[in-house]
């Protein structure tokens, strides 16, 4: 009896391999010669075109990102839309966010918020015809998973500090007046409490005498 196993269910298959058991199958579908006696087989995938483990990696990194408590075995949807976003598999015409959320949706649990590994390929597969319009089912999905391979999580939207001259304006202590400048030292150190309050002289001397403190080297040495 032959088995067949089309390309997503044997791209499925070796996702759930270790890096060695992924290498070991190739090596053997390489060697029966796929092509002719296992057609449904995935050539591109034995050629080493799409690696999983780096589909997976990425699955995992998008995974986690902004949740410090995610593990990166399961992806909430926001995340899922993420990774559809900055892997430009929403292209704004053949894919939405609202399809993509309509698909998480679809291929998560029934009282789950998050996705699975498993479930992601699903859902990716349920997209990939959509993306790549007028190609294979196989073909639409291996191109979606060229897409994620390798990527990492876009940081953009994250607040930078500014550096600007009006920044630099309103931190140089060298050019504050009044009151404020009183706060600093020539270095510019604040000076903590001192700058802040009006501590009283209690020494004797009238204020800003130029002599304070002399008095008692003056008793000692007449």
């Amino acid at each position: 009896m032959e088995y067949k196993i089309n390309n997503l269910n044997f791209l499925l298959f070796l996702s759930k391999c270790s890096e060695n058991g992924i290498t070991i199958l190739l090596s053997i579908l390489k060697a029966i010669s796929v092509s002719n006696k296992y057609p449904y087989v995935c050539l591109s995938m034995a050629e080493g075109t799409v690696s999983m483990a780096e589909v997976e990696t990425a699955f995992q990194k998008f995974a986690v990102h902004g949740d410090t408590k995610a593990t990166g075995k399961e992806m909430n949807g926001k995340n899922f839309a993420k990774i559809c976003k900055d892997c430009h598999i929403i292209d704004g015409k053949n894919v939405t966010t609202t399809d993509v959320d309509i698909v998480f949706t679809k291929v998560k649990a029934k009282s789950a918020r998050v996705i699975t590994f498993e479930q992601f390929n699903q859902a990716l597969t349920e997209l990939a015809p959509k993306r790549f319009k007028g190609k294979g089912k196989d073909e639409a999905v291996q191109q979606v998973y060229g897409l994620i391979a390798g990527k990492d999580p876009a940081n953009a939207g994250v607040t930078k500090v500014a550096k600007a001259a009006a920044v630099d304006r309103l931190t140089d202590s060298s050019k504050y007046t009044g009151s404020h400048k009183e706060r600093f030292d020539d270095s510019g150190k604040g000076k903590g409490k001192a700058g802040r309050e009006d501590i009283p002289d209690t020494s004797g001397y009238v204020s800003a005498y130029k002599g304070s403190g002399s008095y008692d080297e003056k008793v000692k040495n007449p």
